[in-house]
């Protein structure tokens, strides 16, 4: 539901003068100690100055505040990181009242409807990027609640590669392209992040996320989201417990594999927010559940991994993730700058009953995405954008600035004041209003890091354990295909060692395809498993998934009518693609609209592809187009459907007449029954066992 809420001349004299200029200007920085803008001498730039190793970070950290700062403010307008966004509307229901936990009003009843905004984004490309590159994804959701704006600013993986907020700009400079060529464009496989990586021995486990498959989603409907950092939850009583979210998709966790990826960047690069677009336009919902990890402030130190540490994940096994309530998202924007692109989400936009954590990540973050917003968005002002405006009255005595929309009213600007009768008021007993929960903090000013975030490698490897064989299988291969576009194999040789620690054999074969030496003492720190990391044990459901069907004049009309009649009545949908766009002749002279030609499509846009039996079979079979869209299906372990004389078409492919996983190819004696084999193909997504080489 929608919130009304370039190159010039100069003379030689003048050119001259630049060049002189230039040279003055040259600095380089391949020798000597780390200094702030002030030529101050910085002895750790790693850690955050706290009051003791697990306290809040300090305001008065000017060395944090100098470097995020900058960092924050050096493009304009676009986004640092996250430039690629596409967003819905949409609403919010807790499933049953939650008030034991927290006192936040919109989680306390199941009958209230909250409007959510959600913007769903790559991480590392500009704008006019690509969005089906290997990368993080944002997930990030604004909560327009009665006692104001709530905002989970997540991704869709649990951890971070960082563990304090002072490296972010660190990290996200490493990722960019490269500053002395501006390449690569939206991409981790280069020089710049591996050298950080191997640096950095933290970034490990958001690394093996990273490479693994959910780096590179099917669609954003069809990702987890999670809030990556610690929170509070606090209750009426001033009761807390420590709390991580989740979103959990209702058709599961899916995800592209690599060349399809690639392929489908190059022929739309559109591809995630075309589809997020279409599926809401055509009047389906998207679906989210959120769930919450709640732990008792007793139980802190009970793990072998510390909770605030963002680079570590709490396993559901040990936490259970409990479903509260689910968001549908249901409308498009109108405007996709004055929405999509002008929402503004803070970590620091919580509601009564919901409160921080000491995560160091986080600290930083609450300060980071404000300041930014300030130079994104033109001044402090940025709130007052309809897409950003709270549901509540906004009365406080903040005033002018750039672009300031309301015209405030009245003499006094202050508080507190008599000459307006002391108005508006500090909240009182009964209303509304923020309190920080009152933890205690003892601990030296100190710039160092908890001994308890020390462990780099053991997380990593219990998500290794957990992975299916054709998950393993894709971090080898990313690993392989990142590393190999580095150029300095000093690098090589370092990530391998790096993976030693989390698990011998990924470290054997990514070394082989690099030509390192892979190391000699590595092993596995840890034999746990979490099944729930695995996308192996995802829903699955034929809902939204997307068939081309190939047809020639000819074409069998009754086995294209059974099998299309019970794609629709599952959810899933179909496009006809032929040689020519317009009316499609059957055998029996009946006809079908053809609504996509071999030029304007291809079949990675599709989860399977099926032609009826009928004489078009010849004409088919003749068809490099028609060739080359099996094999890219065969080839990314889709389904194939081939029913009556199509079942000839088997030839085309690599297997030839041998029976493969998820091809159906049955007599369409009983279509019927065809219909349904071809749908629990469909549903099972891809068929891994099948024999692609």
């Amino acid at each position: 539901m929608a919130i009304s809420i370039g190159r010039y001349t100069m003379e030689n004299q003048q050119t001259n003068q630049k060049s002189l200029d230039l040279d003055a200007a040259r600095v380089s920085h391949d020798k000597g100690y780390l200094t702030t803008n002030q030529g101050v001498g910085v002895s750790n730039t790693d850690d955050s100055l706290k009051a003791g190793k697990r306290g809040p970070t300090l305001m008065e950290d000017f060395i944090f505040r100098e470097k995020v700062t900058h960092f924050d403010h050096e493009r304009i307008p676009e986004r640092v990181v996250h430039a690629r966004g596409s967003g819905a509307h949409g609403y919010f229901q807790v499933y049953e009242n939650l008030s034991h936990l927290t006192k936040a009003h919109f989680l306390s009843d199941p009958n209230l409807i909250t409007p959510v905004f959600v913007r769903f984004s790559t991480v590392a490309g500009f704008r006019g990027s690509a969005d089906t590159v290997r990368d993080v994804r944002g997930f990030a959701v604004k909560f327009y609640t009665q006692e104001g704006n709530y905002d989970i600013v997540g991704n869709n993986m649990p951890v971070f590669f960082i563990q304090d907020a002072i490296k972010f700009p660190d990290l996200i400079h490493s990722l960019k392209p490269e500053p002395n060529n501006e390449m690569p464009q939206a991409a981790s496989a280069h020089d710049t992040f591996w050298d950080f990586v191997v640096n950095t021995p933290e970034t490990m486990h958001n690394v093996m996320w990273l490479m693994s498959p959910r780096a590179v989603p099917k669609s954003f409907r069809m990702m987890e989201g999670f809030g990556i950092n610690t929170f509070r939850l606090v209750n009426a009583k001033g009761e807390f417990k420590f709390v991580k979210f989740h979103w959990k998709p209702v058709l599961g966790v899916h995800s592209l594999i690599w060349d399809e990826a690639q392929k489908v960047a190059g022929k739309d690069p559109d591809f995630n927010r075309r589809d997020l677009w279409e599926t809401i336009a055509q009047g389906q919902t998207v679906e989210f559940e959120l769930g919450i990890q709640v732990l008792k402030p007793e139980d802190e130190f009970r793990f072998d991994f510390d909770i605030l540490d963002p680079t570590k994940l709490w396993p559901e096994e040990l936490i259970p993730v409990q479903k509260i309530g689910k968001m549908t998202l249901n409308q498009n924007p109108d405007n996709f700058f004055a929405e999509t692109e002008q929402v503004a989400f803070c970590p620091a936009n919580v509601v009564p009953g919901i409160d921080f954590s000491n995560d160091p990540l986080l600290q930083g973050r609450l300060f980071s995405y404000l300041d930014t917003q300030l130079s994104r968005l033109g001044g402090p002002n940025f709130h007052q954008l309809p897409i950003n405006r709270p549901l509540p009255k906004v009365n406080n005595n903040q005033r002018d600035g750039m672009h300031r929309m309301t015209i405030d009213e009245g003499q006094t600007s202050y508080y507190p004041n008599s000459l307006n009768k002391g108005e508006p008021h500090a909240a009182r007993a009964g209303e509304s209003h923020f309190e920080h929960y009152q933890e205690k903090v003892d601990g030296h000013v100190i710039r160092e890091r908890s001994e308890s975030f020390r462990d780099h490698y053991t997380q990593p490897a219990m998500f290794w354990n957990s992975m299916s064989d054709w998950e393993r299988q894709h971090i080898i291969d990313a690993f392989r295909f990142e590393l190999g576009k580095c150029k300095h194999k000093h690098t090589h040789q370092k990530l391998v060692d790096m993976l030693g620690n989390v698990d011998p054999e990924l470290a054997q074969k990514v070394a082989e395809g690099l030509g390192a030496t892979p190391p000699a003492n590595g092993a596995n720190p840890t034999t746990a498993s979490s099944p729930a990391l695995s996308m192996a044990n995802t829903a699955k459901s034929p809902k939204t998934r997307k068939v081309a069907v190939l047809l020639e004049s000819g074409f069998d009309k009754a086995q294209f009518d059974a099998l299309t009649a019970t794609l629709i009545a599952a959810g899933a949908c179909f496009d006809v693609v032929s040689c020519k766009l317009g009316p499609v002749t059957a055998g029996d002279n009946g006809r079908v609209e053809g609504n996509q030609t071999y030029a304007t499509t291809a079949s990675v846009f599709y989860d399977a592809v099926y032609i009826p039996g009928g004489s078009h079979t010849e004409a088919l079979k003749g068809s490099a187009d028609v060739k080359g869209f099996l094999l890219d299906t065969f080839n990314h372990y889709k389904t194939i459907g081939l029913s009556g004389e199509a079942s000839a078409l088997l030839g085309l492919l690599p297997s030839g007449q041998k029976p493969e996983p998820g091809i159906v190819c049955e007599s369409a004696g009983n279509m019927e029954i065809y219909a349904n084999n071809f749908l629990a193909a469909l549903t099972t997504g891809r068929h891994f066992e099948r024999n692609v080489h």
